[in-house]
């Protein structure tokens, strides 16, 4: 038997190619389903086997394509809401520039570079490293930590005013002086980078009730200068400080787990903290514990500007005297007065820009007004003499020689006329001259202070365009402060209207409260009125005015100041009837006359009244008016009755 026969033929395990094809026909076979094999018999159906490959191989490929989805998916909410890792650029954050830029933080603000704007220079930098020692720019150390330093740019002088008097430093010094005391430090006071000044944070604090620490990357000061109350919390756990509220935003630190912050603001869900170390930024709600309050405090002896202080309320009356042959009728302008305690005769101005002094003090004015128990407080003006502008104003007071030399002048002119007082009437202080006007003033207390002499400062109702004479500070350094009430309407005004509403003097009186006690407060009233004279504006005149403020006042208005005398007689010329304008407060007129309307709001006892008692309601130090000479006899039985 051969080979085949042995294995044989045709047994459905034989190996043979034919039988295999029949037992296992291809795919293609397979797949048609209407075709018959050999014999008419269909094949069989695929096995189980190749249907669970097949559904496997489709569930593993969804897996994939789910997978690859989600990874996707991830990526794109990780992008919008997953946590940044981006650190800032500190030195853009803290506004550094130049190599020796010092980043300074005060109270828990970071103080930048102010933007150029209108094609001015950008500001300086808040502060310097000079040979390793920490300098802060001048303009940041006043409106920011002390304002009582003043630098001098014209004079290249440094000063600081204690009660009784300066410490001067001069440019790239280690020495100053005291007062009268020579003393020195061991590092450079002041630098200068051309009129941009800088001084070392030891000396600052040496007059300051302040606290400082200095770090570095970046280079930084921090400093504490108001003290109180301050909310603060520790950190549950370690976490970044991010430039702004959100996980996108970058990281300014990172704090540890224990720390302490202090607590600025709460946004929900971040909170706006700053760091010891100087850094003002956002954490989130829930990284904080243990939120409470804490009073923060640091033992220093403020300087005392001692006052002096009358025991009786003030009424003063400001004597207008234009020249030296009115002082001889000092003794016709009070006989007529009662319960006056004080006059103010305008005596001195400002001879020219140098400083000098102009005086027309009288020596036996003031004994006439001692022995009719009157002290005497001699007004300085900076108007209705050499001088009568803001410039010149400005010239005088920003150098430092100029305005010793008025000082010292001032004084000696008072010493010698034996008066009480000095009364200090500035009007033409523009907002560029604030700094150097309270400087003024700060210096003239000391030198009043150490002659006896009591020194008050004149002031407009408190606005603000007129914040700049600081009234703050002149409760401090001044003995009596003084308000004036009046010129709500002045002749410039573009409509016509009362000089000293009541609400005019509320608001001033409720204003300058916020700023000086009441018991060194004086309200100032007026005892004259203003007859204005209305006429419409024609066409060509409104043409002329278009685009101007003028422009929205559909009357051409002027005016005339009268005493209460002339007023009262004006309206009874007239015949004119008088109405009582309870939102003035004052008896009100008007009529028609000379093409036009006449209209005048009068100052007499009966509004004068209503003004006394809001200075008695407020319990002030006293009243003052303008101007003697131009009152009824009947205005001083009543102000008896509300002063003294």
């Amino acid at each position: 038997m051969d080979e085949r026969e042995r294995r044989g033929t045709g047994h459905p395990r034989s190996g043979s190619s034919e039988n295999a094809h029949r037992r296992y026909p291809d795919r293609n076979t397979q797949r048609s389903g209407n075709r018959t094999g050999p014999g008419g018999k269909k094949p069989r159906k695929r096995s189980s086997r190749a249907r669970r490959r097949r559904r496997n191989t489709v569930i593993r490929w969804a897996i994939l394509i789910i997978l690859i989805l989600a990874a996707v998916g991830g990526f794109f909410i990780w992008q919008r809401y997953g946590s940044s890792n981006e650190e800032a650029d500190r030195g853009q954050y803290y506004g550094l520039e130049e190599t020796n830029d010092l980043a300074v933080v005060i109270n828990n603000e970071v103080i930048r570079r102010k933007d150029a704007e209108d094609g001015s220079e950008a500001s300086p930098a808040p502060g310097k490293i000079y040979d390793g020692q920490y300098y802060i720019e001048y303009s940041v150390v006043r409106s920011q930590i002390n304002k009582r330093f003043y630098w001098d740019s014209n004079e290249n002088i440094l000063l600081y005013t204690l009660p009784q008097g300066n410490v001067s430093v001069e440019v790239g010094s280690s020495d100053y002086t005291e007062i009268t005391e020579a003393k020195s430090a061991d590092y450079v006071i002041l630098k200068t980078e051309g009129k941009t000044a800088y001084i070392a944070l030891p000396f600052i604090q040496e007059y300051t009730n302040m606290e400082y620490s200095v770090y570095e990357d970046p280079s930084r000061a921090v400093i504490t200068s108001e003290w109180g109350e301050v909310q603060t919390a520790e950190l549950r756990r370690d976490t970044a400080v991010r430039y702004q509220g959100g996980v996108k935003s970058p990281i300014l630190t990172e704090v540890k787990k224990s720390d302490k912050v202090t607590v600025l603001e709460d946004e929900d869900s971040w909170m706006k903290v700053a760091t010891a170390d100087g850094f003002v930024g956002y954490v989130r709600t829930g990284a904080l514990r243990g939120i409470q309050t804490e009073t923060i405090s640091r033992e220093f002896e403020e300087p005392v500007y001692t006052n002096i202080s009358k025991n009786y309320t003030i009424n003063m009356a400001w004597h207008n005297v234009s020249n030296s042959d009115a002082n001889n009728y000092i003794l016709q302008t009070i006989a007529g007065t009662k319960g006056l305690t004080t006059i103010a005769p305008t005596w001195f101005s400002i001879a020219d820009t140098d400083g000098n002094l102009t005086s027309i003090a009288d020596t036996d004015y003031v004994n006439y007004a001692h022995q009719s128990n009157l002290e005497v407080w001699a007004v300085l003006r900076d108007f209705h003499g050499g001088i009568s502008s803001y410039d010149e104003t400005y010239q005088v007071l920003s150098y430092t020689s100029k305005r010793t030399r008025l000082i010292n002048q001032v004084i000696a002119a008072a010493l010698e006329a034996g008066v009480d007082g000095i009364n200090l009437d500035f009007e033409l202080i523009s907002s560029d001259c604030g700094v150097h006007y309270i400087q003024f003033v700060r210096e003239l207390s000391v030198k009043c202070r150490q002659n006896g002499l009591v020194f008050s400062v004149d002031n407009y109702v408190p606005q603000p365009y007129n914040r700049h004479y600081d009234l703050e500070e002149q409760g401090n350094v001044a003995d009596y402060v003084m308000i004036m009430g009046y010129d709500e309407h002045t002749d410039s005004s573009y409509e016509a209207g009362s000089v000293a509403s009541i609400g005019y003097l509320e608001n001033g009186i409720t204003e300058a409260l916020k700023s000086v006690p009441a018991e060194k407060l004086v309200a100032g009233v007026p005892f004259y009125t203003r007859l204005w004279f209305e006429t419409p504006k024609t066409e060509e005149e409104l043409a002329e005015e278009e685009g101007t403020e003028a422009a929205s006042y559909p009357n051409k208005v002027s005016s005339r100041a009268l005493n209460m005398d002339d007023a009262a007689e004006a309206v009874a010329d007239a015949g004119a009837s008088l109405q009582w304008d309870d939102t003035t407060k004052q008896n009100y007129a008007q009529w028609e006359a000379d093409g036009g309307t006449y209209k005048i709001w009068l100052e007499d006892t009966k509004s004068l009244e209503e003004k006394l008692k809001v200075i008695k309601a407020n319990n002030l130090a006293g009243v003052a008016e303008w101007s003697l000479g131009m009152e009824t006899s009947a205005v001083w039985d009543l102000i008896i009755q509300y002063i003294n």
